[in-house]
């Protein structure tokens, strides 16, 4: 895959003839409708399906490996090529397959019941993991039951691996109060394990994903002392844990959601963490890139100096935020898919910016009752830099929030650059 950035007087038909690619493969691989409507500024996946390339004049054997990045000797071998000087315009080299670094994913699904078929399955061959989002643990450690039964049937007829997901809040009630009372009560915990254990059995899930967010800084070790608890029941089951960490920069770090996530002890008891890389740019704030690259950085040097790289998953949103300008305190973004955020682009033929700090793109727009909007949201080069990341730390993979949210050019990005781990 190549990635173009389309500028002012291009159309898709150039493009695809400069690529000598077939259009129509452009638009699948882009979820393009209309040919004939490109935005200045926006990101088009270039699908090369030939693995073959033609030297030009001035080529050398070199060059020509290290711009499909393919090792020189491979680039030879592959070709019968015993002297690498005797090359000529207009040979058709074959390229070899690109090595690919192997990672896991995981995906959260909110959406469940019948629904979320059609997005796992689609989803499934890129998936180690999919977490059904989630079990809420009540007070008195019973389950809040969820219909995930049709997302865990698919899964594992996708070769992915179920993850049970519990949490200790709701969408609109922070969970201190629910997770005070429940880890600095040891019969409260026996019975949330027994839940979980028995629900797992009854479900099919391999692995568990501990959600606590909002967890009173007081009750830090008593966190630290029930994943423990947790895991070594599990283990003995036979069952993976997993936790879900905030977006840390340091273990001083202040703030309710951060003092009781002890990066060192989930990094030592846990098999993985997902780091929640995301929400920098949150429903309830100023305009802003959801998940900022420079900032994921940040996380992730800290990260790495206290749990072990192969055991974190970096958090990827494959969502799009929509806020209307002016932003005044108490206003709330509306959360949207990317190929949503590229339709509503397109239907004002707004030009795409980017941000090269957050390596993130955005557009404005003004609505049809003359409201102006600013929207934050994904494309292949904001992909590619997180992809990019997942390699520079040599981390196990990556965790996508959530499936549902339909962005066309990640899959196909994804797949060019990991094989994906299957258990």
């Amino acid at each position: 895959m190549r990635i173009h950035t389309v500028q002012q007087g291009e159309v898709l038909w150039r493009i695809a003839d400069y690529y000598k690619v077939d259009i129509h493969d452009i638009m699948e691989a882009n979820g393009l409708e209309n040919p004939a409507v490109l935005l200045v500024g926006q990101s088009l996946l270039i699908p090369d399906k030939t693995n073959e390339y033609t030297v030009k004049q001035g080529d050398t054997i070199w060059n020509i490996a290290q711009s499909h990045g393919v090792p020189v000797q491979e680039l030879l071998w592959e070709n019968r090529i015993l002297n690498p000087d005797i090359i000529y315009p207009g040979l058709v080299l074959k390229l070899p397959e690109k090595e690919k670094p192997e990672i896991e994913v995981n995906a959260y699904t909110y959406i469940l019941g019948r629904d979320a078929l059609p997005i796992v399955e689609g989803a499934g061959e890129f998936l180690t993991y999919l977490s059904p989002f989630a079990y809420l643990i009540n007070e008195d450690g019973s389950l809040v039951p969820i219909d995930d039964e049709p997302a865990i049937g698919e899964a594992i007829s996708n070769g992915v691996v179920p993850m049970m997901s519990v949490v200790n809040f709701t969408r609109n009630v922070r969970g201190e109060n629910i997770a005070n009372i429940i880890l600095n009560n040891p019969a409260t915990v026996r019975v949330v394990q027994d839940n979980i254990l028995s629900t797992m059995k009854d479900k099919g899930y391999s692995g568990l994903n501990i959600d606590f967010e909002y967890v009173l800084p007081e009750d830090k070790e008593a966190y630290n002392s029930f994943l423990e608890s947790t895991v070594n029941r599990l283990h003995d089951e036979g069952f993976f844990v997993s936790t879900a960490l905030a977006p840390k920069v340091s273990a001083e770090q202040r703030g309710l959601l951060y003092e009781a996530h002890d990066y060192s002890a989930h990094g030592r008891l846990a098999d993985f963490v997902v780091l929640m890389t995301y929400e920098w740019g949150w429903r309830g704030g100023p305009p802003r890139a959801i998940s900022p690259i420079n900032e994921i950085e940040k996380v992730l040097d800290y990260a790495v100096s206290v749990i072990p790289r192969n055991k974190i998953l970096m958090g990827f949103q494959i969502y799009a935020r929509d806020w209307k300008l002016p932003f005044a305190s108490g206003d709330e973004a509306e959360t949207i898919s990317v190929d949503e955020a590229m339709r509503r682009a397109n239907e004002h033929m707004s030009e795409i910016k980017y941000d090269y700090v957050a390596q993130s793109p955005y557009f404005r727009y003004t609505d049809d009752e003359g409201n102006a909007h600013e929207v934050w949201f994904e494309d292949a080069r904001s992909a590619q830099a997180k992809f990019d990341a997942v390699k520079e730390y040599d981390l196990r993979g990556l965790s996508y929030w959530g499936l549902g949210y339909p962005f066309t050019q990640n899959w196909l990005l994804l797949d060019d650059n990991f094989d994906v781990r299957k258990l």
